[in-house]
């Protein structure tokens, strides 16, 4: 799929363009709200840089490729991109597959600014060659452990399934809350029914429960279940990965959707800049933007601030990670070097726990931020 650059493009349709390859979820088992709010990000940002002249007069162009929360999937895009001449790579939603095309872009020499994935080994060793916009996991979800301790919540529980990025979830968790009084509980959905996982927290007798699981399935059912069960009615339903965020959780759920707290990475208030793109991305998306089409806007902002400077040069555009000193919609963009993180990282865009609020659940409430 290669996306219209706006006019600029089409202008000069017999001009060289400079590529940026996007990765993106597009259809299931990805997340496809997530991807559609991502690209929407991207694809608004691209339109910009072309309508304001693009690259040294050169259209920029948006080469996108559906990953489908497939790591293998996402491993031959970047493959497939890298032979395209993309200069660089954009976007991800999903950490794992983030993961996976941090490697082979690395292995490639390919540029890859990563726009949603937060687990803090995205590469498993230091790399030059990646960035980050998204906070790292222990980042945003030691943040929430916070949450949970301010609120009086210190013996939890989180329903959680195989995976690298919720096994990583719970330690982060439990390494955070145990020098400070608390427990967690793992409960496995992927053995238990939602029934059954009713009667083992009632057992655990922890006061939360946080969703570490996929969605819809099994979070809906879950939801629902603790939901209707009266001996859970003091229970607080957590999703710290930000599920309650989009539409299709609140249109799934309706009002047992409703004060969920989830991590988002928007700050409390925005500026001129992510006050007009918020704007635009609502008439993009027809419907509240996500912090993820922010995430997408602000990665071509960076990515375009760079080729401006430093070319399409593969090599020139990695080295300059240091060197980025960026507006973006959400604060200034840089990036350095943190402690336990391989990549280059911006530490840290604003961070949210928000729900949505039980008397209107189409309005969200900031409960803590840091």
């Amino acid at each position: 799929m290669n996306t219209p650059s706006s006019r600029l493009a089409a202008e000069h349709a017999d001009a060289s363009t400079v590529r940026i390859g996007a990765l993106v979820p597009l259809t299931p088992p990805g997340w496809v709200e997530a991807g559609r709010h991502l690209l929407a990000g991207l694809e608004l940002a691209v339109g910009e840089v072309n309508d304001a002249g693009g690259i040294g007069g050169r259209p920029l162009e948006l080469v996108v490729r559906d990953t489908a929360a497939d790591p293998l999937k996402a491993t031959a895009a970047v493959d497939e991109l890298a032979r395209l001449g993309v200069a660089a790579l954009a976007g991800e939603y999903h950490s794992v597959v983030a993961r996976a095309a941090a490697a082979r872009a690395d292995a490639l020499g390919l540029p890859f600014l990563c726009s949603s994935g937060v687990l803090d080994a995205l590469t498993d060793e230091p790399t030059d060659r990646v960035a980050r916009l998204a906070p790292a996991q222990s980042h945003g979800w030691r943040l929430y452990a916070d949450f949970l301790l301010g609120a009086g919540h210190s013996r939890i529980a989180v329903a959680t399934q195989p995976s690298v990025y919720w096994a990583s979830g719970t330690r982060i968790l439990r390494e955070h809350l145990a020098p400070r009084g608390g427990t967690v509980v793992e409960l496995d959905a992927s053995t238990l029914t939602p029934a059954a996982l009713c009667d083992a927290l009632v057992d655990s007798r922890a006061t939360a429960l946080l969703l570490l699981v996929g969605f819809p399935e099994p979070a809906v059912p879950i939801v629902r279940a603790v939901r209707r069960d009266q001996r859970l009615a003091d229970v607080l339903l957590g999703a710290p990965a930000g599920q309650p965020e989009f539409s299709e959780w609140a249109a799934l759920l309706g009002d047992d959707g409703a004060g969920v707290p989830f991590l988002r990475y928007l700050p409390e208030q925005f500026g001129p800049l992510g006050t007009r793109v918020g704007a635009a991305l609502r008439e993009r998306l027809a419907e509240a933007p996500s912090f993820v089409a922010f995430e997408g806007y602000d990665t071509v902002t960076v990515l375009a601030d760079v080729l401006r400077a430093h070319g399409p040069d593969r090599a020139r555009i990695a080295a300059s990670w240091p060197r980025v000193a960026v507006e973006g919609t959400r604060g200034k963009i840089r990036f350095s070097r943190t402690p336990g993180i391989s990549v280059w990282q911006w530490a840290w865009p604003p961070a949210q726990v928000v729900d949505r609020d039980p008397a209107r659940p189409d309005r969200f409430r900031v409960l803590h931020a840091g």
